[in-house]
């Protein structure tokens, strides 16, 4: 099994303007709604970024779940979401290790499951196995011709005990912490200290990101050198 890649972050936000919003400020294309979210009590959008995806939640119901999350931590950093070629041995893993999967399906294209924030910690995490491995259903059958370019580069996580924090991500995943960080095929989960287990901030790599910060700016969001603080999160824009 080859190292898991981040493929999929999402924000859980109280509006849809804030989902509009994000696309406006990062200069994306057309998102994607998938009517499935509404299983969760959820209407979302999902922008391409390159072949990943930034994704935007945002509660329709009171008993979901993503409501919960909002009423406790406020806006922020709710999913992220990793591609796995052998989703068997996951399962399998995080089974023996007592992570509970809340949600798992298998389909022609995809298989999923997610796993029980309470117990890997920080966030829900759902590692997914698309095929053929290039493939997203998740970003809607024109993901490709809506996709700007640019890349996830990594997630930051943050808890009062970032060493436990990592060591489960890690176990999990079937990755080694190196000095709080887990390397995957093609990006990077950190892991800093914190009050509260949570998913902090987004690294991008946008080859606009000059024209976003003055967008940001444009907006009245607060900006602190590359960071945008955007519902929760702070979206960290590569140079």
């Amino acid at each position: 099994m080859t190292a898991p890649r981040l493929r999929q972050l999402v924000i859980a936000a109280d509006t849809l303007e804030a989902a509009d919003q994000l696309g406006d400020l990062l200069g994306l294309g057309a998102p994607f709604v998938d009517p499935g979210v509404t299983e969760f009590g959820l209407e979302n959008r999902v922008y391409s970024l390159g072949d990943q995806f930034l994704e935007v939640v945002v509660p329709m119901a009171d008993s979901a779940p993503a409501r919960r999350f909002i009423d406790r931590m406020g806006e922020g950093g709710y999913m992220a979401i990793f591609q796995t070629d052998d989703l068997n041995a996951l399962r399998a893993r995080v089974d023996g290790m007592g992570i509970r999967r809340v949600w798992n399906i298998d389909l022609p294209d995809i298989s999923a499951s997610h796993l029980h924030p309470a117990d890997i910690g920080g966030a829900i995490v759902s590692v997914d196995e698309a095929r053929p491995a290039g493939s997203w259903r998740w970003g809607g059958p024109a993901w490709r011709d809506n996709a700007v370019p640019g890349r996830l580069v990594s997630a930051a996580m943050e808890a009062p005990d970032p060493d436990a924090l990592a060591a489960r991500w890690a176990l999990a995943l079937g990755l080694t912490v190196d000095e709080r960080v887990l390397y995957l095929e093609d990006a990077a989960i950190l892991f800093h200290e914190g009050p509260v287990e949570k998913l902090a901030a987004f690294g991008l790599y946008r080859p606009d990101a000059d024209a976003i910060l003055a967008r940001a700016d444009a907006m009245g969001l607060d900006v602190d050198g590359r960071e945008i603080r955007f519902a929760g999160v702070g979206l960290s824009l590569l140079a």
